[in-house]
């Protein structure tokens, strides 16, 4: 658990409610729920609060937890701020009702169209590339696309997360997106013949089921193996590392899916002038530098500069299809993976 400031509020426990006393009503302050959990977000509150004297106090938890205790608050909710990783997740929280449209020319010029809702209910701040990472020594022609991945020619070979994971559900919308319904079945039933065991652990697991022999083909997002570059990650030291390559995905065609992370302003927002702000403020140049220093993560900002662990996995075409219709196929993606026996 990060620290927390002397003013901030303790992580979410046992379902526990802010009170009047120090919901944080007062100007000055801004009442934060975030479902990101890196250590390295500390600098990017303590920078807001040192360059707008304007205190953050946290609630930390679960997306889902957090969207259902949003809504649940209703106009009482203290929330100023919904911060939470994946598309699907900031949709979710725009169709219970817990976000607002912001009118904002910073936020509207900043952050490109298809990295923000068409409402301006959220926007996206850091993306993480969702690419095929595999095993140099047994793999000699790799994957050149997510189609690639039910190729026969892989069969025993991949490793995947579940069906449920959101990495996984948001890809196969994208796949949707991108070759609709019909084909985004067939590739799916396709990779599940291929897998080398059944789905499970999250993306470091997947690369280092490549270190241990039990897959030769994994997809994760990149800022997992970025990280594993700049500093030790258990099961991925440097000479692991080497024996592993990577794809960034369909270079020819629609490009590497991108993962979003990003937030919107509450509902309810008691304290909205210093939502928008913070909203801003994540859209800064600085603050968008140290998503990629501090996190592995790429910026969303045009231009901005790459850490030097991202940087070290080249540069590449993203998919720029529109995010939030990506959301939208998420159920018809679980019904998919229920189809073909994903598991």
């Amino acid at each position: 658990m990060p620290f927390l400031t002397r003013t901030s509020v303790c992580a979410l426990v046992a379902g526990a409610m802010l009170t009047t006393a120090n919901a944080g009503f007062a100007e000055g302050e801004l009442n934060l729920y975030s479902s990101r959990h890196y250590d390295t977000d500390e600098r990017l509150y303590s920078d807001f609060e040192k360059m707008t004297g304007i205190t953050i106090n946290r609630i930390e938890g679960k997306a889902d937890e957090l969207i259902a205790r949003m809504k649940a608050e209703g106009e009482n909710s203290p929330a100023d701020v919904l911060l939470t990783v994946d598309t699907s997740r900031l949709e979710r929280a725009k169709a219970e009702g817990v976000l607002q449209s912001v009118d904002n020319e910073t936020l509207e010029s900043r952050i490109p169209a298809y990295l923000q809702d068409d409402d301006n209910q959220w926007f996206g701040f850091s993306q993480r590339a969702r690419i095929i990472f595999y095993d140099k020594a047994d793999v000699a022609d790799p994957p050149k696309s997510y189609v690639d991945l039910a190729d026969p020619a892989y069969k025993g070979l991949v490793c995947h997360r579940s069906s449920t994971n959101v990495y996984s559900l948001s890809l196969l919308s994208a796949v949707i997106e991108n070759h609709g319904e019909e084909a985004a079945k067939t590739w799916a039933a396709g990779v599940v013949d291929n897998f080398a065991r059944e789905p499970q652990g999250g993306d470091t697991d997947q690369l280092r089921g490549l270190v241990s022999g039990e897959c030769d083909v994994s997809i994760s997002n990149t800022y997992y193996f970025a990280r594993a570059l700049r500093k030790d990650v258990d099961g991925l030291d440097q000479e692991a590392l080497a024996g592993i390559g990577w794809v960034f995905p369909a270079q020819d065609a629609e490009g590497a899916h991108m993962n979003l992370s990003g937030g919107g302003v509450a509902a309810h927002a008691p304290n909205k002038d210093n939502a928008v702000k913070f909203l801003e403020y994540l859209a800064s140049d600085q603050a968008q530098k140290y998503f990629s220093a501090g996190n592995d993560e790429y910026p969303a900002v045009p231009g901005v500069g790459l850490s030097e662990s991202v940087a070290q996995l080249g540069l590449f075409k993203p998919d720029d299809v529109d995010l939030s219709a990506v959301a939208e196929n998420v159920p018809t993606a679980q019904k998919i993976f229920n189809e073909v026996g994903w598991k």
